[in-house]
């Protein structure tokens, strides 16, 4: 290590000699480790990491990626409701057997029915697995699923997919492999990754081969899109917004302390030292057995004081006290002969200006997290320049997500069922999709099916 910065009153740069740069941070609660930055080392599947036996790729710099995106989110008041807002544009009205046909050179989806697939699909919650998938795809843009085969194999059948299963992405992590190619990865392993698998120990899981998917009686996949770069698991679309997503969490904090620790001062009174010195004589000619005792004069004193200070405080303060009058008598000084006058100043806090700067970034943080995330903001119930998006603008977004942000997800998240049914049930040709009405503009709408008279 060449040198250590402070950067902040709990925050320190430490650069590293061979040019590494950790962001490091004392602050109590703070629950993000420096080293998730490590602005100069953003590739953190350059080594293996051994956790209960097994040489796996690490999930991020501390294999914990997953987690630490859950604690950034879980404290912003935005990014959660964009991603479920994701999540509820590409669900749609849910998921729905479909077969591809084409119609004056057009490809259409006909939806069909089909009471065998369907019960198959039910059977092992397909909907929930759909969920689950799809909920860790747009946080990681990626997920694991295992996939069962019924037991009929054992005994000679021919084989076929039991189920499917959703595992959640904090509990699997892909085999290494020296060679640093994803499709040399043998196995997927899975465990409690949180906590090290400390005493639950882990599951090996064959990778799936999609070529021959009756191979193993258990396997695992890792679906996903690729990143950039990236060797082996992706990260999510709005990673450079994470930056944005911490600083807007930050603010209602800001605010808090502001609120908690503040001094609140409203008026700086000054208080004439001849004042208290002319009190002082009168409280000694009144009280003729105090005059060698300063200490009963003294808080002699100190009651006139507070008292004096409760009414002023009664007179500054409230709105009932408007036209109220405050009345003192100005003692002359004996050597100057001029008045010792009091003064009340009102103190300018800057408080609105303070205020004002930090809602100008909460404001810039929410624009960015939305378009980091790929949503429009009308989608995401954003208000900008203090209005909401009108029905036209929310009609267009919606219209642009579904016809540009949908495919790709649906593709990823719906393949390892779709692979399934095709291996199940050979020749019916059908595909898993999700199906979204039709959406309309008001005008275009007839009278009796309008929002407003539903």
């Amino acid at each position: 290590m060449t040198e250590v910065k402070a950067i902040g009153r709990h925050s320190y740069a430490a650069h590293m000699d061979d040019g590494r740069v950790y962001l490091l941070s004392n602050k109590l609660g703070d629950g993000i480790p420096g080293n998730f930055w490590r602005m100069g080392d953003p590739n953190w599947e350059v080594l293996p990491m051994d956790i209960g036996g097994e040489r796996i790729v690490p999930f991020g710099h501390d294999n914990r990626l997953p987690v630490r995106l859950r604690e950034i989110l879980d404290e912003n008041n935005l990014a959660p409701g964009v991603l479920d807002r994701q999540l509820g544009l590409i669900y749609g009205q849910g998921p729905f057997l479909y077969r591809l046909a084409y119609q004056n050179g057009e490809i259409v989806r006909e939806w069909i029915q089909d009471n065998e697939v369907e019960t198959w699909l039910l059977n092992w919650d397909a909907p929930s697995f759909i969920k689950g998938a799809l909920a860790d795809y747009l946080h990681l843009k990626g997920y694991f699923n295992a996939v069962y085969l019924e037991r009929g194999r054992r005994i000679g059948r021919q084989p076929r997919i039991a189920s499917l299963e959703h595992i959640p992405a904090k509990n699997a992590r892909l085999e290494w492999t020296d060679s640093r190619n994803i499709r040399d990865v043998k196995h997927i392993i899975v465990g409690d990754f949180e906590h090290d698998c400390t005493g639950t120990g882990t599951m090996k899981y064959p990778v799936y081969d999609r070529r021959n998917p009756g191979l193993y009686p258990a396997a695992a996949s890792y679906n996903h899109t690729y990143s950039f770069g990236r060797d082996f698991y992706s990260i999510p679309q709005y990673w450079g917004t994470l930056r944005w997503i911490i600083r807007g969490s930050e603010i209602p904090t800001i605010f808090k302390y502001v609120t908690d620790n503040g001094l609140n001062l409203a008026y700086h009174v000054h208080s004439p030292q001849g004042y208290w010195d002319a009190k002082r004589e009168w409280i000694r000619r009144i009280h003729p057995e105090w005059a060698s005792d300063d200490a009963k004069v003294e808080e002699e004193i100190r009651r006139m004081t507070d008292k004096f200070l409760t009414n002023l405080t009664e007179v500054l303060s409230g709105k009932e006290n408007a036209g109220k009058f405050f009345h003192t008598v100005d003692v002359i000084d004996e050597v100057t002969g001029k008045p010792v006058e009091w003064s009340i100043e009102p103190i300018d806090q800057k408080i609105k200006d303070f205020v004002e700067s930090q809602l100008k970034i909460a404001e810039a943080s929410s624009s960015a997290i939305t378009s980091g995330m790929g949503l429009h903001p009308a989608l995401s119930n954003l208000i900008i320049n203090g209005k909401l998006a009108s029905g036209s603008e929310l009609l267009y977004a919606f219209k642009l997500f579904l016809s540009s942000d949908t495919e790709i997800p649906e593709s990823t998240v719906l393949e390892p069922i779709n692979q399934a049914i095709a291996f199940n049930f050979p020749g019916k040709n059908l595909r898993v999709g999700f199906y979204h009405r039709s959406v309309k503009t008001e005008e275009a709408t007839p009278t009796n099916d309008r929002i407003k008279n539903e």
